[in-house]
């Protein structure tokens, strides 16, 4: 049987996200009243980093330990992956040796060939296309503070990168509107929008260069650097290109009253936010990053667990 792997938010069914929410907010819940469950007693998770991280190493960490489960740790420099091994190689070896593996990558391609030659789930822990831990994450935190999903506008405003299609992709899924300000070059590429009209027909991603617009009337806003790992080149540049689109007091203002404020973090103070927004009470920041573990613990059962899947 062939294992189910969690490459782009379009390798899950309406039926399999409204049961990684149900159960995220289930086990949540009962960790905050002191009860944890051990349903992946026995099972380890394979950490493949090529790039560092905070929230995703520590989520999917803490989210195995508190399963019952394990995870072992393995960086750049332990695997040299595609140089010192092929990932032909080490994705036939890690399924002899561990139940799933989460890669966080550079190329996109590394993560769609771990999976064709994985007999284990491989979960996109990051790639340079998309990024779907974070995107169901989003929209988690999202319903959690509103209640539903339904009738809600998300407003991004930057640019058009891996957190930014992963959240279009699940918001015209879950027929939220989505909306993206970025300059001109930086917005959602043309595969990406040609990719999206296969999977949906309606709740396409409106696209825009002018935040102020972008953000009126929304009930999110969200941002992300504008220099991501990988483009460090090009940060004189990107910081030139991007000048107008900070979120600041007076973008938010064009929002609703209740506007929640999202950023995945790392973020760049007081460039693509300021730290008025940022620690201000319209900011749901640190709540997102708890949700990362809560999410990913869900993805983990529904992956690792197949006769219970939702």
């Amino acid at each position: 049987m062939q294992p189910k792997h969690l490459i782009t938010v379009a390798d899950l069914s309406l039926n399999d996200i409204d049961s990684i929410f149900k159960m995220a907010n289930e086990m949540k819940s009962s960790l905050a009243g002191g009860k944890v469950t051990r349903s992946l007693e026995g099972k380890t998770l394979a950490l493949v980093f090529e790039k560092s991280s905070l929230r995703t190493r520590v989520s999917f960490d803490v989210a195995m330990r508190q399963l019952g489960g394990g995870s072992i740790y393995l960086s750049r420099q332990d695997i040299d992956l595609g140089h010192r091994e092929s990932v032909r190689d080490v994705a036939m070896t890690l399924s002899r040796y561990v139940d799933a593996i989460a890669l966080r990558t550079f190329a996109h391609e590394t993560v769609l060939e771990m999976a064709k030659n994985s007999c284990i789930p491989v979960i996109n822990a990051l790639s340079d296309r998309y990024h779907p831990c974070q995107a169901l994450t989003d929209l988690y935190t999202i319903k959690e503070k509103r209640g539903t999903l339904k009738g809600l506008k998300v407003s991004f405003v930057g640019d058009g990168n891996n957190v930014a299609r992963s959240l279009a992709l699940l918001c015209a899924r879950l027929g939220v509107a989505f909306s993206i300000a970025s300059p001109n070059g930086y917005g959602l590429d043309k595969e990406f929008l040609d990719e999206i009209k296969v999977l949906t027909k309606v709740n396409l991603p409106t696209l825009s260069d002018d935040p102020k617009k972008v953000v009126k009337g929304a009930d999110v806003i969200y941002t992300d650097t504008w220099v991501s790992m990988g483009q460090e080149v090009e940060t004189e540049k990107r910081r030139r290109d991007f000048k107008g689109y900070c979120v600041d007091a007076a973008l938010v203002a064009l929002a609703k009253k209740d506007v929640l404020v999202m950023h995945c973090l790392p973020a760049h103070r007081d460039e693509e936010i300021t730290s008025e927004v940022l620690d201000g009470p319209n900011s749901i920041v640190y709540d997102q990053a708890e949700n990362r573990l809560h999410v990913q613990k869900a993805v983990l059962k529904l992956l690792l667990l197949s006769g219970k899947q939702g």
